[in-house]
């Protein structure tokens, strides 16, 4: 085998300009050929390639990754370098919050401050901050943005802080776009250039983001994925982001989509599938001639929903069809013709017929796809359209309801209304009667209380945004209106969608059935759907009712859109205008009418849903002008944002009476070399939880609750219950989430029979009281902590607090059957070690009641992959099982070492780390 690598360098020339690439061709030649390596590896290749210094990258990283043909998979870690960054403000806050934290701890060591900054480039989005307060009327945008920039005035002059302190960090204002679609849209180059050494090099554009949907981006043909912020911010402080070679599942895509079927519904069949298959931890890389004709944005529906699907990214290659959008979308023409010969030259272009090798691959027929939602709490949980209502039905006798057959005439006789198409002897005995904006109705179980065009997933994608419209302009048509009952709303990725649907005149429809423009940014889909009309709240409260949420978005789980709110679908945006005039989701679509004409006919939903010929004529409206005129000035802001003020430092001026943005201890003490590890010894359980417990559920988003242990904190300094903001917001602020670290409504501890929320048992006195509140009890009684989980601990969005609001509450380790990708590395990058349970063995054949105590022996000795010996302790004596260490590399091993990531990156950044 070789021991040296080749010169791989070469020189690329479009026209009159030249690259300095390294050459995949080259590399192909000395070690072996690598034509049917899937492309996502040959990416990784490139970048390993580029890095290669006999030390960090080494000539066998380079032929573990051509060897893996072999077997389809390694074992080989490696350190992969991102091009880039991408923040939105929700997770990209605590991320600069952290990295003006290491100045100061910099600053108290005798350093220099400056020596802290980005190394890679680094975009936040702020785009997570807008709540829909206001929605059915004209001034709904003006009346959100006005109150997102008072709520949120303390995190946006600190943002503009970081703008002006750090270098390599950009920001782009509120009010323009949701991170992912502006990515796509602008800041993705799918080829990547620098200045090194007096030339300019080009190279895949790859990155890294704060957000799980950052897969969205593989529509165009750039790698990338979501970490946690931890890992991120590391990532942009010059360190690899340590993974093993992963698997890569093939996607085999032949076929169209029939009439009338969505990128929506193929999105919802896609992830049903691969959830199925199994691909937690897995590269996803489609190919197959159906990619043809699948356009660009359906592609990145698809990718965008790889956390969905469960996969690291959900990878597309660059094809012409990529061109193509990088054409509309308005990259510049010297760009579009590098990627082209780039790629060509690479091999990184998809071929007719070209079949990589996979670990393994599944194949999908687009011209089997249904019209289909998934929920009503797991978005791989695919429902197809006509079986609905039936679902609902089944949920209701799940949760105990039984369905009242008796049917309400009288209430109908006395003015009140029901949601046309259904059955009255379906109706629920709960059903409450409301007065609400001059209406009186009868509120339903399973009616749709929220019906919301939102999320990357959808907005980003003009056809069924047009959809959205031509079903509009069709219902009024007819005669059809919103259900009184319904809170409606339209937030677009960005402003471009704005333009489109004005040029295709369909915004004026929409607005008619209350589907005005809310804000630029994520709304529902992140839980900023904002409070339900006080009498619909009132009415859901006390029948107990169990409503429905309609969002076009990729996320609807427990707790998450409305606390209220028990059941929620994902849906296309079509989909969602016709339920918000169904009203009810117990009303099949498939058969049953959605009201009356004029002439008192029966409506269908085929009656309004508009062809694709109709949908591809509006679509044709959307031009480069468009994207080339709000993509102008991107990181400028209105006056509003440019009159914020800035201080001028190179270390933040923390103030004690923020209540948004303070400085957190995760560097308090700390030294120039890391302590000893020492093992766990008689620590507590905080909470016993069962499978798929999500991030949402570990540090949830949303509603701050005024009786939750973080609404008393921030009542107690002056904030009132109106001006609370959510947890989403305020993660600038440890103080609020540490507090708010496993406080979901919706989440479950086993220790408490039958008990939903954030509560716990305190060991030994019994007392039931508020996570938060045991975790402080514990820490003054000198008790460390553990937490006990199921399957698939970590689920969701990459939230970095799911990690240090852990560690902040005194958490030393996790104890689960498996986790989630993000979640497992976040402990680590915390100082919290993720433990798993042996093959057989869990909390329930243990017989845990959550009153043992733990014993964790072996941690000062660990390796990558290693076993550790826990023990059980309990009043029937001790059990001891030996649990697998997820620290599963090398480079991992050192930040856990460390006490965390940063505090690593911080040591070797000032010369200090050993």
């Amino acid at each position: 085998m070789t021991t040296s690598l080749p010169d791989t360098r070469q020189t690329l020339s479009v026209g009159n300009q030249s690259w300095q690439i390294h050459s995949l061709n080259k590399v192909s030649q000395a070690l072996g050929d690598i034509s049917r390596l899937p492309m996502t590896l040959k990416v990784l290749l490139e970048n390993q390639l580029r890095f290669a210094d006999d030390e960090s990258v080494s000539v066998e990283d380079i032929q573990a990754l051509i060897d893996w043909q072999k077997e389809g998979r390694s074992d080989r870690e490696i350190g992969y370098r991102p091009a880039r960054v991408l923040m939105q403000d929700f997770t990209g806050v605590p991320g600069v919050v952290d990295l003006a934290s290491m100045r100061a701890a910099v600053e108290a060591l005798g350093e220099q401050p400056s020596r802290i900054n980005p190394l890679s480039p680094v975009d936040l989005v702020i785009d997570h901050s807008v709540m829909v307060d206001h929605f059915g009327d004209p001034s709904s945008f003006k009346d959100n943005v006005a109150l997102e920039m008072e709520r949120n005035r303390e995190r946006y002059e600190f943002l503009r802080w970081g703008q002006e302190a750090f270098d390599n960090f950009r920001v782009v204002p509120p009010g323009t776009g949701i991170c992912h679609q502006v990515n796509l849209e602008y800041l993705g180059k799918t080829v990547w250039t620098k200045e090194e050494d007096g030339t300019t090099l080009a190279y895949p554009d790859t990155l890294v983001g704060t957000d799980s949907h950052t897969t969205m981006i593989n529509g165009l043909g750039v790698l990338g994925w979501g970490v946690g912020g931890i890992e991120a911010e590391a990532a942009m402080l010059g360190q690899p982001v340590s993974m093993l070679i992963p698997e890569v599942i093939g996607f085999k895509l032949t076929g169209k989509l029939r009439e009338g079927i969505t990128a929506t519904d193929l999105v919802l069949t896609v992830t049903e599938m691969l959830r199925k298959k199994g691909v937690v931890g897995k590269f996803v890389e489609f190919y197959g001639d159906g990619l043809k004709d699948l356009p660009l944005a359906d592609r990145a529906t698809i990718a965008n929903m790889a956390p969905e699907y469960g996969a690291t990214c959900g990878f597309f290659p660059v094809d012409d069809e990529t061109l193509t959008y990088m054409r509309l979308s308005g990259r510049d023409d010297q760009q579009i013709a590098l990627v082209e010969a780039y790629c060509k030259e690479q091999g990184l272009w998809r071929e007719p017929g070209h079949e990589p090798i996979f670990t393994d691959a599944l194949e999908l027929d687009m011209g089997e796809v249904e019209a289909s939602l998934a929920g009503p709490k797991r978005p791989q949980d695919r429902v197809a359209l006509k079986d609905l209502s039936a679902t609902f039905e089944k949920l209701m006798e799940g949760n105990g309801q039984s369905v009242d057959q008796q049917r309400s005439d009288n209430l109908a006789a006395e003015g009140g209304q029901t949601a046309v198409g259904v059955e009255r002897s379906y109706l629920h005995a709960d059903s409450q009667e409301v007065n609400h904006d001059g209406s009186t109705f009868s509120l339903d179980p399973g009616a749709v209380v929220i019906a919301a065009i939102t999320s990357c997933t959808n907005t980003s994608n003009p056809s069924v945004m047009m959809a959205a419209g031509l079903l509009a302009r069709n219902a009024l048509r007819k005669g059809l209106k919103t259900q009184p009952w319904v809170k409606t709303s339209l937030a677009p990725g960005s402003k471009v969608v704005t333009d489109y649907l004005a040029a295709a005149d369909l915004q004026d429809d929409l607005n008619e059935l209350g589907f005005n423009l809310v804000g630029y940014g994520c709304t529902t889909c992140i839980g900023n759907s904002g409070p339900l009309p006080e009498p619909i709240e009132e009415a859901v409260k006390k029948g107990d009712l169990t409503v429905a949420s309609v969002l076009s978005g990729n996320r609807n789980f427990e707790g998450r859109v409305h606390p209220l709110v028990k059941t929620n679908w994902l849906a296309s945006p079509p989909l969602v205008v016709a339920f918000a005039l169904a009203g009810n989701v117990r009303c099949d679509l498939s058969q049953d009418p959605l009201g009356e004409d004029s002439d008192g006919n029966p409506v269908y939903l085929k009656d309004i849903w508009p062809s694709q010929k109709e949908v591809a004529e509006a679509v044709e409206k959307v031009n480069t002008a468009m994207f080339r005129k709000q993509y102008a000035e991107v990181f400028d802001g209105d006056e509003v944002w440019k009159a914020i003020d800035v201080p001028q430092s190179e270390v933040y001026e923390w103030s004690s009476d923020s209540t948004y943005i303070q400085h957190p201890p995760f560097f308090e003490g700390m030294g120039r070399d890391p302590a000893p590890i020492e093992d766990v010894e008689q620590a507590r359980i905080l909470a016993m939880l069962g499978d798929s417990v999500t991030t949402d559920h570990i540090s949830p988003a949303g509603a701050i609750k005024p009786d939750s242990p973080a609404g008393r904190y921030l009542q107690e300094n002056g904030v009132k219950v109106v001006d609370f903001n959510s947890y989403g917001s305020r993660r600038g602020n440890h103080e609020v989430m540490m507090r708010g670290t496993f406080a979901n409504v919706r989440i479950q501890n086993e220790m408490l029979d039958g008990v939903v929320g954030g509560e716990t048992r305190h060991v030994p006195s019994g007392e039931q009281m508020a996570i938060y509140d045991a975790a402080m009890r514990y820490q003054e009684e000198g008790t460390p902590l553990v937490v006990v989980a199921g399957k698939e601990y970590g689920t969701g969005s990459s939230r970095d607090w799911a990690a240090k609001g852990t560690l902040l509450l005194g958490v030393r380790a996790v104890l689960a059957e498996s986790y989630e990708r993000i979640h497992r590395s976040n402990l680590i990058g915390m100082g919290v070690v993720p433990l798993q349970f042996p093959e057989g063995e869990d909390r329930k054949s243990l017989g845990m009641t959550g009153d043992e105590s733990i014993s964790i022996s072996g941690l000062s000795d660990l390796r990558p992959g290693s076993k550790v010996k826990v023990t059980i302790h309990s009043d029937k004596g001790d059990k001891a099982i030996e649990a697998l260490c997820r620290i599963d590399t090398a480079n991992e091993l050192e930040y856990y070492r460390h006490g965390g990531i940063l505090h690593y990156v911080l040591r070797k950044m000032i010369g200090a780390a050993t």
